[in-house]
């Protein structure tokens, strides 16, 4: 039997969506802070594209996955430019409206993850018990 790998993947989500929330954080408190450059995180497919997880396509009717190799770590960068605020007089880049978009959709996907792994723990635990 083959381990299962979801775990592991959902573990490396809900570790970057953390690492990303951080970073939004640290945007938003400074979003007055002159000459602050907004950051973000490398997107979780780049974590990925590192990672030891292997996705198999099993039917020809699947999206093509990537094979993933080798295990990296989650970069944090200076985010791109939001074309609406571009560059604030006091030198700022932190655009409040993207930030707090970006932190509703953090809230949405570790939403997510968090389902679909009590899911697949409880769909787990009922083929153990027969």
């Amino acid at each position: 039997m083959q381990p299962i790998q979801l775990f592991d993947l959902a573990s490396r989500q809900a570790e970057w969506l953390t690492i990303r929330q951080e970073v939004v954080a640290g945007n938003i408190a400074n979003a007055n802070t002159p000459k602050f450059r907004a950051k973000d995180v490398t997107p979780f497919e780049a974590v990925l594209d590192k990672a030891d997880i292997t996705m198999a396509r099993t039917n020809p009717a699947h999206l093509s996955g990537n094979d993933f190799s080798t295990s990296g770590g989650i970069d944090v960068k200076e985010a791109a430019l939001d074309q609406e605020i571009g560059v604030q007089e006091s030198g700022n880049t932190v655009g409040l409206a993207e930030e707090l978009s970006k932190s509703g959709e953090i809230k949405r996907q570790y939403e997510l993850n968090t389902s679909l792994m009590g899911s697949f723990h409880r769909m787990m635990l009922m083929t153990v018990r027969k």
